[in-house]
């Protein structure tokens, strides 16, 4: 049981081992946030604290994952890899075999049930998981740096509580996994904006994928093309996805927060800045919901350390008071040389060539999502 109402998921043993150093995802980053942010004072407070995340036990696993898909992933890392595994996406240059790897994703990943109950039993507003993020991940498959899906076990857990629960996921890439365990039911409302699947893995989530049966309509994508920036995505949430929320009223918010979308990421094409991160999350903290927040990609590793610390500034409500503290401390530096309005982003130019295109097949997207969707929630 804790008092705190903000709870940053972490412990050291996410710092040792993880993911091979030739693959992208730098399993580095949670920590590094979680040492900015104490170096920054961001988890000073009696509102806020830290915790371990627990790791996923073999039944919770199973809540989604095929037993024949973990066996396959506790051989793997003990150095028994097939052509059945490799069928189930093990050993490929996106999941690959790595010592420990079992034990490793079923820790990181278990920081997002954790999360879960700490809101349905603690009364926490806000866990953030920065290990946690595996969206791609389906019952019997890894992909796209994703061997189990923690946000599907953590929306489970929510919605098994009766809870209504809204995904949202910012990542740059497709939350398909989520969105196919939640494809036909109405109790959990996905909404991902992500690079269009023409340009980008996993290659789905067009805007005419809106869920079947009972979950017509709960299944929202909102594809954006090369090059989105920050007013035209900042457009796209104010107009196709704020109001959904508002009609849902979930009783819970499950937030993916990938920094892959920002200007610069090695592996995708959109022009973010992480202001638009901060603004998204401060419209969402207004909602006055549970918020629980996973990591998820960012292939630049400064950036995204960046951009989640400040995120995490954003859940906590410091950058309300950021004017006042950087008044107040008279332009010192901290420990660092961060300060808290120092880990925003400078506004970036958008190269007016290609601006109307941009814009042109956001609004044709944003009408389709309206034209579709919103009735249905009887908007």
């Amino acid at each position: 049981m804790t008092s705190a109402t903000h709870i940053f998921i972490h412990t050291p043993e996410l710092n040792e081992g993880g993911y091979p150093a030739q693959c992208p995802f730098n399993t580095s980053r949670a920590g590094s946030t979680r040492d900015k942010v104490a170096s920054m004072g961001l988890l000073a407070g009696s509102d806020r604290a830290e915790a371990a995340p627990h790791a996923l036990t073999r039944d919770e696993l199973e809540w989604f994952h095929a037993p024949a898909y973990l066996d396959a992933l506790i051989a793997a890392q003990d150095g028994h890899h097939d052509i059945g595994a490799l069928r189930m996406g093990l050993g490929t240059p996106d999941c690959p075999v790595f010592p420990h790897m079992y034990d490793y994703v079923r820790l990181a990943a278990g920081g997002t049930l954790t999360a879960a109950r700490m809101i349905l039993d603690d009364g926490v507003r806000v866990a953030f998981n920065p290990s946690g993020g595996f969206h791609h991940a389906g019952p019997d498959y890894a992909a796209g740096f994703c061997y189990v899906n923690d946000v599907v076990i953590g929306i489970m857990a929510l919605a098994a509580a009766g809870k209504r629960v809204l995904f949202l996921d910012i990542d740059v890439h497709h939350g398909d996994g989520v969105q196919s365990a939640f494809y036909d039911r109405a109790d959990v409302l996905t909404i991902s904006l992500h690079e269009s699947g023409k340009t980008l893995f996993p290659g789905t989530g067009a805007e005419t994928e809106i869920g079947v049966g009972a979950g017509k309509g709960y299944a929202v994508n909102v594809p954006l093309p090369v090059g989105t920036y920050d007013a035209v995505y900042e457009q796209a949430f104010r107009d196709a996805v704020e109001p959904l929320i508002t009609a849902y009223d979930p009783d819970a918010i499950v937030l993916e927060i990938g920094m892959d979308a920002l200007a610069g990421d090695p592996l995708a094409h959109l022009h973010l800045t992480n202001n638009t991160h901060a603004d998204i999350l401060d419209r969402l903290v207004a909602f006055g919901k549970p918020i629980l927040a996973t990591g998820g990609g960012g292939y630049n590793v400064e950036n995204t350390v960046r951009g989640w610390a400040l995120c995490w500034s954003v859940l906590c409500g410091d950058h309300s008071h950021q004017e006042d503290l950087m008044m107040g401390m008279g332009g010192v530096m901290l420990e660092n040389t961060d300060w808290i309005g120092g880990l925003r982003d400078r506004t970036l130019l958008t190269d007016g060539g290609k601006r109307g295109e941009i814009d042109a097949e956001v609004n044709r997207v944003i009408e389709a999502v309206r034209s579709t969707v919103f009735p249905i929630h009887g908007i």
